[in-house]
């Protein structure tokens, strides 16, 4: 069975890699998922070393929530994932993130600015942010999925960041378009200057790009 989704299991890996080599998240740190066609859910387990992790390591559920791979230790954060898909039926792919500069935000009462750059608006709108409770739990799963509802990028407090897509590219993307909105909402902060797109400008996006 594992065997059969070893290319899937490769790409989820590579992606992963990447987040870490990127510095989107810490060696044992952040989780990512994809859903197969079929159904299967494809996630980083816990307790592995994301900036080495192989295709063989990644593990592989069945649609009805069995771990076909119990020699790995499953995600705490498997259920967020699984109650995301849930509410987000064009959801297939889910990247959750301990980035810096947008975790920095999860700390903070004020929100990410993605109304400086054309980019950041169109790729991400406006985040939406989850209140804190504890990490692995059901309740925390419960509002990081409604806020999914929201968004495709969410903010969870005092905790990381999430972004969902229709696949794994998607999802990276979108984290690192709001880590690299995040760090500019700092810096405008910091420098007491800032130029946002104007409200007709946001219209604009709006209807040609979102």
């Amino acid at each position: 069975m594992e065997t059969n989704y070893l290319s899937q299991r490769k790409q989820v890996a590579k992606w992963m890699r990447r987040l870490y080599k990127k510095g989107l998240t810490t060696s044992l740190g952040g989780n990512m998922s994809l859903i197969c066609p079929d159904g299967h859910l494809l996630i980083t387990p816990s307790a592995t070393d994301k900036g080495r992790i192989k295709g063989e390591e990644i593990a592989l559920l069945a649609p009805s929530g069995v771990n076909l791979t119990p020699t790995l230790k499953m995600s705490m954060e498997t259920g967020m994932h699984q109650s995301i898909y849930k509410v987000r039926n064009d959801v297939k792919a889910i990247v959750h993130a301990h980035s810096f500069y947008a975790s920095t935000f999860a700390a903070l009462a004020s929100p990410v600015n993605t109304r400086l750059l054309a980019e950041a608006y169109t790729i991400l709108g406006e985040p939406a942010y989850a209140d804190y409770d504890l990490p692995g739990s059901d309740s925390l799963a419960s509002l990081v999925a409604a806020a999914a509802k929201e968004s495709n990028v969410v903010i969870m407090k005092n905790h990381g960041v999430l972004a969902v897509g229709e696949n794994l590219l998607q999802a990276f993307d979108r984290i690192e378009v709001l880590e690299n909105a995040a760090k500019m909402t700092l810096l405008t902060k910091l420098l007491s200057q800032k130029q946002e797109l104007t409200n007709p400008q946001l219209d604009e996006l709006k209807l040609h790009f979102m």
